[in-house]
């Protein structure tokens, strides 16, 4: 059984003023949530076991009947806290689909992911430069490298980079942990120096590529699999503003297939 455990603690701030009173997840594209287009597309493909790491509006989340739990300190922590804070749910039984919350993909994309049994199997787009320039001037101003073996096996993710050469894809914030290492998983995140410096950052705001990287520099192996668009990131109004516009204009499938 695979389960998934949707990221949603953050307060988007990018995205104000549509995130002054609701969590990032809940912001409408096309009509509906993103949180509904992701929790759709999940159950789609038989995951009906869903939870959701909350924190900003946590409220709003936990009326939709969603289980949950929480990150008291969302305001001061990154993505990494609001994943075990759901230590409960991790411990569980069957592979799991760790998700950021202002994503949304198409289920052919996720049924790639599922299909993949590496001990983690990550949701890199190959495509990656066509959406970017879609939303920057210079897509390599927000980049983030991502380099692969020849077996296909993420080797570094998440620094900056100096050239399109070190960028073989992005990642997309879609990944899923095998069942049997979800116990090394936990004892990983347990055993690491909270007073250590992390690319920049303090134990609490650790980024998730970050913690990815430590992972496979520690021997773990993160399959990329390998996607050519089909999904969207809202980071942003002007995000959200490009995407309807595209749509109205018959324009978004290139990028994303709207399915439900």
């Amino acid at each position: 059984m695979t389960r998934a455990l949707i990221l949603a603690a953050g307060q988007g701030t990018r995205l104000r003023p549509l995130t002054d009173d609701k969590p990032k997840c809940l912001v409408h594209l096309l009509g509906r949530t993103l949180l509904e287009r992701q929790v759709d597309t999940l159950r789609v493909l038989g995951i009906n076991d869903i939870h959701i790491a909350t924190g900003y509006r946590s409220d709003q989340i936990e009326a939709l009947g969603f289980a949950t739990s929480i990150n008291p300190k969302f305001a001061k922590t990154n993505m990494v806290e609001s994943l075990f804070s759901a230590l409960s749910f991790i411990h569980q039984k069957g592979d799991l689909i760790i998700s950021y919350g202002d994503i949304v993909y198409q289920s052919n994309n996720l049924q790639m992911l599922l299909n993949c049994d590496d001990e983690i199997a990550m949701m890199i787009d190959a495509r990656w430069r066509d959406l970017w320039s879609l939303r920057l001037d210079n897509p390599l101003d927000d980049a983030e490298t991502l380099i692969m073996n020849d077996n296909g096996y993420v080797t570094e993710l998440g620094k900056k980079p100096q050239n399109y050469d070190q960028i073989e894809g992005q990642y997309t914030g879609l990944i899923k942990i095998r069942s049997d290492k979800l116990e090394a998983l936990l004892a990983f995140y347990s055993n690491l120096d909270r007073s250590a410096i992390y690319d920049g950052k303090d134990f609490n705001n650790m980024y998730m590529t970050c913690f990815l990287q430590l992972l496979i520099d520690s021997g773990w192996k993160a399959k990329a699999v390998l996607v050519n668009s089909g999904w969207l990131e809202i980071d942003s109004v002007e995000d959200l503003s490009k995407y309807e516009s595209m749509a109205k204009e018959g324009k978004l499938d290139r990028f994303y297939r709207i399915e439900n």
